[in-house]
């Protein structure tokens, strides 16, 4: 008898080692990130959904600080502006573990949520909280695995940061370097110009700086595309985002009616309950797994959009207009090419705007109803609820083929998770590709997909396929699976 329990209790003790490092594992995975921002209101929009995805990073930091808008006592959301988020999201929390098990505790979130430098724009002398706890996270050599800074406002609490790595330990600045990447909702100070990338620029840190934002920003109802407004309209937003979806959605700041802006004329389509602004939320939609792998590589583009490198380390905005130079120094309201056509162009030239912002727009149906349903985990059960399939193709994700073979593409491996049926669609995503042909796929629309490498395709030459798999839940989700194909 003894010896049966003995080896039971061996065996549970085994379990629970393997889930231990199955959980581990899990979480090794996962993008690590801090948010910087300026609590302007669609920072606090972006706030809401950015709590709804939280259990898709490990989020290491949200810090406050200022940016050329929003400082102490010039149009300020307040200290501690924050906290009504998380008090919120800590009375969804409950059943928002029943749909996932990796959101983080509110006390967790509480407990690195900091005040950076906020008393005037692009102040970066103050040693402050947050900038400490930068300084904390970057220094810690127990995890070297990448981490994002996002920038909703300025970058002078990051800047602060990097100084008093610099000041007091330079040794280790090639280390953290080396760790960090960049995305920046423009520079909304200077003190990336003045101070991170003279210091700093010579370790080539990956700095993505966004314009292409505006797509789902201020004047988002004049640049979507038509069809895909109707995610965008009160209608839905009320149906699917505002209410009855817990507390955390309440407090959704939707477009009020009038002139409820800040500094931005109200666009006369407009109607009460409609989308606001999300400025800030391509920083970390980017981050968000969907299989489309757009942190591997500025250019492979995804939900928060698709870059090209200008630059040395820097990645900006895809201009298509014929013979355009991107400007020296900062990249932000006075410079960035959307910004400057929606005041000084639109509506010529549509069909520049178009491009321009087709990186963040062709992915809105997708990522509008993939937020309805983190809405609806805030108050439905598990069974209630739709969950994103989960494409695993049989087929390598990285595949070295020579012109004119035959490329076979498999995603018998995916499956959902609440059963719903699955359809299927192969696609080749040309804006990535360095081949600059059509590729003809075939059976495109079903689980198993073919197609001939082009006998034309040259050493080198990257083709990008997408296998988008969508389900038949309520809403329709939809996630992908990135295959590229290298031309030996």
């Amino acid at each position: 008898m003894k010896k049966i329990l003995f080896f039971s209790l061996t065996i549970l003790f085994v379990t629970a080692q393997t889930e231990v490092k199955s959980q581990v594992k899990a979480q090794s995975q996962k993008t690590r990130i801090i948010v910087t921002s300026d609590g302007e209101i669609d920072d606090e929009c972006s706030m809401v959904r950015f709590l709804l995805y939280a259990n898709e990073w490990d989020i290491e930091g949200i810090i406050t600080t200022s940016s050329q808008y929003h400082w102490h006592g010039h149009k300020w959301a307040g200290d501690d502006w924050i906290s009504p988020y998380l008090d919120a999201y800590e009375k969804v929390y409950p059943n928002l573990l029943k749909h996932d098990k990796g959101y983080p505790s509110p006390k967790y979130l509480r407990s690195i949520n900091y005040l950076g430098n906020i008393e005037t724009e692009g102040e970066m002398e103050s040693i402050t909280p947050g900038s400490r706890h930068i300084v904390k996270v970057l220094l810690d050599e127990s995890d070297n695995r990448p981490i994002w800074i996002q920038a909703w406002g300025g970058t002078n609490t990051l800047a602060r940061a990097l100084k008093t790595i610099e000041e007091e330990h330079p040794d280790k600045m090639e280390y953290v370097a080396g760790k960090l990447r960049f995305f920046f909702i423009w520079e909304q100070d200077n003190t990336y110009q003045t101070y991170i990338h003279p210091h700093w620029g010579k370790f080539n840190i990956q700095t993505i700086i966004c314009d292409q934002f505006w797509a789902v920003a201020y004047q988002w109802d004049k640049i979507i595309p038509a069809d895909k407004q109707k995610y965008f309209r009160a209608n839905w937003m009320k149906s699917n985002i505002l209410e009855h979806h817990g507390p955390l959605c309440s407090l959704y700041e939707a477009y009020k009616g009038g002139n409820d802006k800040e500094g931005f004329i109200a666009g006369e389509t407009k109607s009460q309950g409609d989308f606001r602004s999300e400025g800030d939320s391509p920083a970390f939609i980017y981050a968000i797994p969907t299989g489309l792998r757009s942190l591997e590589s500025p250019d492979y583009g995804g939900w928060g959009g698709r870059y090209v490198k200008v630059r040395e380390n820097t990645w900006l905005d895809e201009v298509l207009e014929p013979n355009y130079v991107y400007p020296e120094g900062r990249w932000y309201t006075e410079t960035g090419w959307g910004r400057n056509y929606m005041r000084k162009q639109y509506p010529k030239h549509q069909d520049l705007m178009t491009a321009y912002f087709n990186p963040i727009t062709r992915w809105l149906d997708a990522l509008q109803n993939d937020f309805a349903v983190r809405a609806d985990w805030c108050v439905k059960s598990y069974k209630e609820s739709n969950h994103s399939p989960v494409v695993k193709l049989k087929n390598a994700l990285d595949i070295k083929a020579k012109p004119g073979s035959l490329i076979r593409l498999n995603a018998s491996g995916t499956f959902d998770p609440d059963g719903n049926k699955l359809n299927y669609s192969w696609w080749q995503y040309g804006d990535a590709d360095s081949y600059p042909g059509l590729i003809p796929i075939d059976n495109n629309t079903t689980i198993k997909a073919s197609f001939i490498v082009p006998t034309n395709a040259e050493k080198g030459q990257t083709i990008h396929i997408i296998c988008e798999v969508k389900d038949n839940g309520v809403p329709t989700l939809t996630q992908y699976q990135r295959v590229i194909v290298t031309i030996e």
